[in-house]
């Protein structure tokens, strides 16, 4: 049995270790979808990174449990877990990311294929951003998601 200690400590690892995997993956991926995609201005995309990095603390823990949840359905064939891991990731950051882009100054069009751009990302993005967050939990000693009961004591 776990220790309040340990329990803590599992809990604090886990924060860091999903939050900087969150942070590095998608400030990458949301200035390519930003600029390239919805064809925001620098000064937009800055913007949204900036906002983007400022909410990804909060909510990267967050993900990490509902993706350890939703990838617990999924059996262990490589077509479930990437379904899975697709799913989770869309239908998680996809409202978060749509109300990032809109506060930057997206509107309209733009803030349409910013938001569709950002789905299909999620999509394509979700078993990529899968296995980074498990080498990631790896290297701070974690285990990967989805595989057993998350528990909030470790």
């Amino acid at each position: 049995m776990a220790t309040g200690a340990q329990s803590k400590n599992f809990r604090r690892r886990s924060f860091v270790a999903d939050t900087l995997a969150l942070l590095v993956f998608f400030t990458t991926t949301g200035i390519i979808n930003e600029r390239i995609i919805a064809g925001m201005t620098w000064e937009q995309v800055f913007n949204a990174r900036l906002l983007g990095a400022l909410l990804m603390v909060p909510v990267a823990r967050p993900y990490g449990i509902w993706r350890d949840w939703l990838m617990r359905r999924a059996s262990e064939t490589p077509h479930s877990r990437l379904f899975w891991d697709s799913i989770a990731l869309m239908t998680f950051q996809v409202p978060i990311y749509a109300m990032i882009i809109a506060i930057s100054g997206a509107k309209g069009g733009v803030l349409l294929s910013g938001v569709f751009g950002a789905a299909v990302m999620m999509l394509v993005l979700g078993p990529p951003y899968g296995l980074f967050l498990n080498w990631v939990r790896r290297l701070f000693g974690l285990p990967k998601g989805g595989l057993k009961p998350m528990s909030l004591n470790g």
